[in-house]
Formats: C-alpha cells, structure tokens, sequence
C-alpha cells in the first residue's frame, strides 16, 4: 500500500523540504494523467467512479464525510481489473477502514501534511500489512502437560472475553497465572443440552490471570479492553489476531488446575462451570468440571521474565 502526500490540500506553498520526514511514494498535486480524482459523496460518485475502473491506472477518491459502503464496492469493483484505489485521509479513526476495506483495502492512503500521528499510524498500518499474511495467521508451540491437582479455588471475579468475530472449533486463548506456562482455553464454540453457544466468547478465568496478546507481550486479564487486540489460538498451534468487543466480569466459584511438564509447572483458575473448556494434546476438548488428575492439556511455555507484560531476557519464579 503507498502512502501519498497530499499537496493539493495545503493552502500554503511547500517544497520538497516539507516531506523530508515522511516515508512516501508519491507526491500529489492536485492532477496527474494516470490519475482520476472522484468526489464520493453520494451514488453519482461511486457511478462514476465505478465507470472509470479498467480504463484508468489509479482513482482517487476523497469524501467530505467518510463513507465506507461506497468505498468498500469500488475496492470490490476494481479487484483484478488493472486500476487501484486511493483514498485521501484526514482523520487517524479512518486509517483502518481504509486500509483493511473487504480486508484487501485500498492501494494507497493520501495525506496531508503536519499531521505527524496520521503518517505515523499510516506507517506502521503499512508495515504491519507488508509483515502478516491477509488472513493473519502464524503458529505458535504448544506442549502437553499434565494436569497434577485440582483444587478449589474459591469465589472471585472471572472474565469473559466477547471478540467482534467468532471462534473456530478448536480455538481459544492461552491463559495463565504465571507468563510462563498458560493454558489453551478453548471458546464457547461447542453447544451443551443446557446453554446456547456463544462462538465469540472464552470464559478466560480469574481477573489476575496473564493472557497473550497479538503483538507477543501479555496483559492481565483485569487490564483489558474494548479494542485490544489477543492472540487467538487452534489445537495445532495456528495463530491469528481479534479484537475484544467487551468484558464480562461477574463473580462466579472457581477451580484451580495446577499442571506440569518435565520442564515447568503451572496453574490456572477458571469459573467452575461446564462450558469452560481445555484442549487435549489429541485435539479434544475436556469441561473443567470433567477433568481429572493425570489427564494432559495444551499449554504454551515462555521461558522469558516479563515486565508490564513485554518479554525480557532473566529469571522469575511465580506460583
């Protein structure tokens, strides 16, 4: 994706000078011949614009109040046919709708000058894009371990965590009381005779747990938010990001798992309720409430110390 300075849009005189800080492509001026400039602010817009695809190598469209519909058809139009679509931003809140449109997004992001957040963010929303693959995914390494007590770990405040999408039969988040050893936390994906799914939720645990973010650190589960981004995770160590639509905190009993391997031990405390689930080194699932000693999960192991949730090289013992 290019990022473009708009030039056009200055009513001062500029040089070259001015742009010595941004990482650019192209400078816009205002017209250019493989260029079409379209006004989106309503149908007529989006029609013509629509008209222009094939025939001309970029369209650039810019709204006076932004709309996403428009601009989401014409990335859709356009796919395949030899041009590309740019769009001119001015707000940071617009960036990733533009940039992420139909999850291609547009070709290019045209921005004014002074507006150090707008290139930083577009900047780094470029470098992320060029890193990860379109569907996001990586894999990470999971390791069976054992589970060696079961205990009752009183009553206290559980999280769920809602994403804005659902899970996949198999995914969940790795969850822990300790960043060294977490647990995979299977999602409400699975029906039961007695509740409904919930295919966006995982009944994460108690609100001290350490869970894993999409950018490698660890936040607790009581630090998060509408809009954070976590690391969603399958039985075979498939790896994607999702962002949180919304917390549920309620006080409900819990349980805790105390596990090992023949390098580490862990626990985790999660609602002692049915639909909370861990995932076997065989893909299966198991409710806490029909675990039993000597039964194996996945969990992923760190051996990093972490300091307000960012990996460091060192020592730290937590039980």
């Amino acid at each position: 994706m290019e990022l473009w300075v708009d030039a056009a849009s200055s009513d001062s005189d500029i040089s070259i000078d001015d742009f010595s800080s941004y990482n650019f492509s192209r400078i816009w001026s205002g017209s250019a011949p493989d260029v079409a400039v379209i006004e989106l602010d309503d149908y007529h817009g989006q029609d013509e614009a629509r008209s222009l695809i094939g025939s001309v190598a970029w369209i650039l469209v810019r709204c006076s109040d932004w709309t996403m519909i428009p601009l989401e058809n014409l990335v859709a139009a356009a796919a395949g046919s030899g041009t590309r679509i740019a769009a001119a931003i001015s707000e940071v809140v617009d960036l990733g709708g533009a940039a992420f449109a139909l999850e291609h997004g547009v070709d290019g992001l045209v921005m004014p000058l002074d507006n150090d957040e707008l290139w930083a963010e577009a900047t780094n929303l470029v470098e992320e894009k060029s890193e990860v693959p379109l569907e996001n995914t990586s894999t990470i390494d999971l390791v069976p371990a054992k589970i060696t007590a079961i205990d009752s770990g009183g009553v206290g405040e559980r999280v769920c965590v809602d994403l804005i999408e659902r899970l996949s039969i198999s995914e969940g988040m790795v969850v822990g009381s300790s960043a060294t050893a977490m647990a995979l936390i299977h999602g409400e994906t699975i029906p039961t005779e007695f509740v409904p799914t919930r295919p966006f939720r995982i009944g994460a645990g108690a609100v001290h747990a350490y869970c894993l973010m999409a950018d490698d650190s660890t936040k607790y589960l009581s630090e998060l938010d509408s809009g954070d981004e976590v690391a969603i995770i399958s039985s075979t160590g498939q790896r994607r990001s999702a962002f949180i639509g919304r917390l549920k905190i309620e006080r409900r009993p819990f349980l805790i798992l105390r596990f090992e391997t023949e390098s580490t031990r862990g626990q985790v405390i999660l609602q002692q309720a049915e639909t909370v689930r861990l995932v076997q080194p065989d893909g299966s699932v198991v409710s806490i409430t029909d675990i039993s000693i000597g039964d194996e999960i996945l969990i992923r192991i760190d051996s990093q110390m972490r300091h307000v949730g960012i990996a460091l090289a060192g020592e730290m013992n937590e039980k």
